[in-house]
C-alpha cells in the first residue's frame, strides 16, 4: 500500500447467517483526509467501522489501514488508531479528568507525561471547568467531547467515528466538526459515519454511499450533487396574471398559484439563470424575486438508494 493511503479496502465482504451486509466492497482513503460514509440503516456502515478497527473479522477480501493488515496484524492497527462509537465509552461514575486516566493507563503512558497530556486534552476540547465533576452530569455534547478525548490521548494517525453526533443539538454538532476540522489540519486521517447529510457535505473530502451492501456511488460532495438531475431556478411573481403569462413563456416549468412561484429546470449553475433571465427579459416579464436551486446531498441519497436519509430527531 502506497505510504500516502491510510485506509484501502478490496473485495471486502461480511454475513451474519444468511444475510450479507457487505458484498465486496471497494475503499482507498489518502491520508489526512476525511472520508464519510453514507447509507441507510443497517446499510453496513457500523460493520465496515468494526472491521477497519479489528472488532469483527471479515468473511472475505482484504483490509489494511496504514498498511497493517486489520486480521494479521491487529495489533499494529490497534496501536494507531482511536473508536469514537455510536455509544459513549465515557464512564459516568468517574470525573472528566479519571476518565483520561484511565485512557492513559491503558495506552501505557508514563505517569507524568498522562498527566500532562490529559489536562491539554481536556483544555483543547473546552473540558477543564468539568474537568473534577461526574461525567453522568455531563451534557450530550460534553460527553461527546470527553469521549473523542479519551480517543485522542494515544495519538492516532486514523480515528474512526461512527454517528459521533447523533442526538446533539446544532452547536455541539458544530463544535465537534470544528475539532474535527482541526485534527485534519494537523494530518489525522477521519473515517466518518454519520447520518447527518449536512455533515458529510461540510467535513468530507470524499463521500460514499453504500446500499444493499454495495459502494454505489463514490466522490466529493459536488461530484455526486451533479450526477443528480434537479437544479433549477425559481421565479417569484406578485399577482397570479403575471405567473400565468411566465407559465407560457417557460412551457415546460413547474408553477405553484399559492406561493405565486414558477420553477424552471436547468442545470442549476450560473449558464441556467442567464438563460432563464435572458428569456424572462425578451419577454417583459416582472420577476419579483429569483433563487438558484441545486441538487443537495438528500437528493443524491434519494436518488441512489430510493430512499430518503433518516436524520434523528
Amino acid at each position: 500500500m502506497e505510504r500516502e493511503t491510510a485506509i484501502a479496502v478490496a473485495g471486502l465482504r461480511r454475513s451474519y447467517g444468511e444475510q450479507e451486509v457487505l458484498a465486496g466492497i471497494e475503499l482507498t482513503v489518502p491520508r489526512g483526509t476525511v472520508f464519510a460514509l453514507l447509507g441507510p440503516n443497517g446499510a453496513g456502515k457500523s460493520t465496515t467501522v468494526h472491521i477497519l478497527s479489528t472488532l469483527l473479522r471479515p468473511d472475505g477480501g482484504s483490509a489494511r489501514v496504514l498498511g497493517y493488515d486489520v486480521v494479521a496484524e491487529a495489533g499494529a492497527v490497534r496501536a494507531a488508531i482511536g473508536v469514537t462509537g455510536q455509544v459513549s465509552a465515557v464512564d459516568g461514575l468517574l470525573t472528566g479528568t479519571e476518565n483520561m486516566r484511565l485512557m492513559a493507563d491503558l495506552h501505557h503512558v508514563g505517569r507524568t507525561d498522562g498527566v500532562r497530556r490529559c489536562a491539554a486534552l481536556l483544555e483543547r476540547l473546552d473540558l477543564t471547568d468539568a474537568a473534577d465533576r461526574p461525567a453522568s452530569t455531563y451534557s450530550g455534547g460534553m460527553r461527546r467531547r470527553l469521549d473523542l478525548a479519551m480517543t485522542l490521548v494515544g495519538r492516532p494517525q486514523v480515528i474512526f467515528l461512527d454517528e459521533p453526533t447523533t442526538g446533539l443539538d446544532p452547536r455541539s454538532r458544530r463544535a465537534l466538526w470544528a475539532i474535527v476540522r482541526e485534527l485534519v489540519a494537523q494530518g489525522v486521517t477521519i473515517f466518518l459515519t454519520t447520518q447527518y447529510l449536512e455533515e458529510a457535505d461540510q467535513l468530507a473530502d470524499r463521500i460514499a454511499v453504500l446500499d444493499g451492501g454495495r459502494i454505489v456511488a463514490e466522490g466529493t460532495a459536488d461530484e455526486l450533487k451533479r450526477r443528480v438531475p434537479g437544479g433549477h431556478v425559481r421565479l417569484r411573481f406578485d399577482d397570479a396574471g403575471e405567473l400565468a403569462r411566465a407559465a407560457a413563456v417557460f412551457g415546460e416549468a413547474a408553477a405553484d398559484p399559492d406561493a405565486l412561484v414558477l420553477d424552471v429546470p436547468g442545470g442549476g449553475d450560473v449558464t441556467a439563470l442567464r438563460t432563464v433571465l435572458d428569456r424572462a427579459d425578451r419577454a417583459g416579464l416582472a420577476v419579483a424575486d429569483l433563487t438558484l436551486h441545486t441538487p443537495d446531498l438528500d437528493d443524491v441519497f434519494l436518488a441512489l438508494t430510493g430512499r430518503r436519509q433518516e436524520v434523528p430527531a
